[in-house]
């Protein structure tokens, strides 16, 4: 199952990129055994319509460009569901397992993500019920994928 990343916004060079590229690096060398192909993270600028609404339903479109018939998509809010590491893991199994062949994990722009997008999500992923820069939620993001993909394979990265 391919992997990507769709997020609002740019990431600059600094330390915050370079542990994310080492994230989603260990990613793609660890989850090709499992079935994950990391497709990289796909950008895109932040909408400047006038609205929030507006905002959230442009960017939104963006995403379902991006969107293959019958991807699955997660998308990041914290408003949704707070999972374990382990349930993660397990989720990610259970979708590659169904047989989706793209899987897309959405961080949003500042206004969060438009509620017709929520709708069409598999997953409304919470990474804590506070607020996180996008840098670090991209972060949090890379190193969850990498600590699902090391639970999956019994690595002793992950212990509880």
């Amino acid at each position: 199952m391919r992997v990507s990343i769709y997020a609002v916004g740019r990431m600059k060079a600094g330390p915050e990129r370079e542990l994310v590229d080492r994230y989603f690096d260990r990613f793609s060398k660890s989850g090709s055994a499992l079935g994950f192909e990391f497709t990289g993270v796909n950008e895109i600028p932040e909408s400047r319509a006038q609205s929030s609404d507006l905002r959230k339903r442009e960017e939104a479109v963006r995403l379902y460009d991006a969107l293959n018939a019958g991807a699955a998509l997660i998308l990041l809010d914290e408003r949704g569901k707070s999972l374990t590491s382990e349930t993660f893991a397990d989720r990610l199994g259970q979708i590659r397992d169904q047989g989706k062949k793209q899987l897309i994990v959405a961080i949003g722009g500042p206004d969060g993500h438009d509620p017709e997008l929520r709708k069409r999500a598999d997953l409304v992923l919470a990474l804590g019920t506070l607020t996180w820069p996008h840098q670090i939620a991209r972060i949090l993001v890379a190193e969850q994928l990498y600590r699902a993909a090391t639970i999956m394979s019994g690595h002793p990265y992950h212990r509880s």
